[in-house]
């Protein structure tokens, strides 16, 4: 036996194990990586304005922790108007639902010719098996709700902290990583740093924008309707629609659509019009002109990139997925070497004068040499006359 094979043996021993190892590690921390990532993108998007409290001689971490107070105030008003809208509407219904069932119950005797009643129905239901097996995996379902509303309060504590820690020792942080970098990588780092900053925040700050405008928009149109909880509407659509991509929008017009329908049908008919007409003149006309100086990605690549952002962390990578591509295409933007384009007009897609398939350019060549003039004989010179 060769002396290097035990040695050898023992290394590969080694490096599987540690794989292994690492590989574990990384399955269990990776709600805590993804939560890191989050507030990272967090304290991207607030580091403008923590900046510029922090240049007009406020220290950073009391900038920072208004900045926070701030988005947390926003964030609980808007669960607050959410929560007392649900409530309501629960309410109305739960009124409303005697009536509701005897309508249903009328229309069914009255089209089926049964005798249907509502004090026989709700006696069977109540004493069904089915409800009380229903109201037992209820109680137990109580716990599963309660632990993971709990689970949900600790991981948004987690990411307002990190974000929190990223945002005040933004600078510090800075100086560590490019304290293990050579000068000329620093500077590098210090750029893509500089350009994350601006892509996410203007990012953020442009939807947050377009979802102010979109929640004035449908605020017009519920109120003009006389829905109920308009405003809490109105901010359901702007939010959900602009910081939800792809599906956000169908998932933010689902829910007027539902309350319009209680108030009147044909209610839920317009707020869908106005929905995909709103829809088509953000991403046409108002998109491109808030987002043009910010993100600057084409609607294509951004698709894209929240597909595969989407595949690979869910939710989370669906909403760093545009900055994070807009931040790497500004960054290679700046390396990448670029050329004046020849006026060749095929560049505008005009095709050239003959191109074509090759059976259509044999038939042009064809028909222009059946068409061209015989060329003129050419005369051969006699021979002189010799005297013999």
């Amino acid at each position: 036996m060769p002396r290097w094979l035990p040695r050898a043996m023992v290394l590969a021993l080694a490096l599987f194990a540690c794989f292994q190892l690492g590989s574990w590690a990384f399955h269990q921390l990776t709600g805590l990586l993804i939560n890191i990532l989050i507030a990272f993108f967090l304290a991207l998007a607030v580091e403008p304005a923590v900046s510029r409290m922090a240049h007009r001689g406020m220290r950073r971490g009391l900038a920072t922790a208004l900045v926070f107070l701030g988005v947390i105030a926003a964030g609980a008003g808007f669960v607050a108007m959410l929560g007392s809208m649900l409530a309501g509407q629960i309410v109305e219904m739960v009124e409303d639902f005697p009536q509701y069932l005897d309508s249903v119950i009328s229309w069914i005797n009255t089209t089926f010719h049964t005798e249907l009643s509502r004090v026989e129905l709700q006696d069977s239901l109540v004493h069904s098996d089915w409800l009380q097996k229903y109201v037992q995996n209820s109680a137990t379902g109580v716990l599963d709700v309660s632990a993971q509303v709990l689970g949900g309060l600790f991981q948004l504590l987690t990411i307002l902290l990190f974000s929190f820690y990223f945002a005040a020792d933004g600078p510090r942080l800075r100086r560590a990583l490019c304290s293990v970098l050579p000068p000329a990588k620093q500077a590098e780092v210090l750029r893509a740093w500089e350009i994350a900053v601006d892509k996410t925040g203007g990012y953020l700050y442009s939807r947050g924008l377009m979802a102010l405008i979109s929640g004035v928009a449908h605020y017009i149109l519920l109120a003009a309707l006389g829905v109920s909880y308009a405003p809490a509407l109105a901010v359901w659509v702007g939010l959900v629609s602009q910081f939800l991509p792809t599906i956000g929008t169908y998932l933010a017009g689902a829910l007027p659509m539902l309350i319009a329908f209680t108030v009147d049908p044909w209610y839920a008919l317009w707020v869908l019009v106005f929905v995909v007409v709103y829809q088509q003149f953000e991403n046409y006309m108002l998109q491109p002109k808030l987002t043009a100086k910010t993100v600057d990605i084409h609607p294509a690549v951004a698709f894209g990139s929240v597909i595969v952002g989407t595949a690979l962390l869910g939710a989370v990578g669906a909403l760093v997925a545009i900055p994070a591509v807009a931040t790497l295409q500004a960054f290679l933007g700046a390396y990448v070497r670029r050329y004046d384009v020849t006026d060749d007009p095929r560049v505008h897609g005009h095709r050239r004068r003959g191109a074509g398939p090759p059976l259509v350019r044999l038939r042009q060549a064809l028909n222009t040499r059946s068409d061209a003039p015989p060329p003129p004989q050419q005369r051969t010179a006699e021979p002189p006359d010799q005297d013999l």
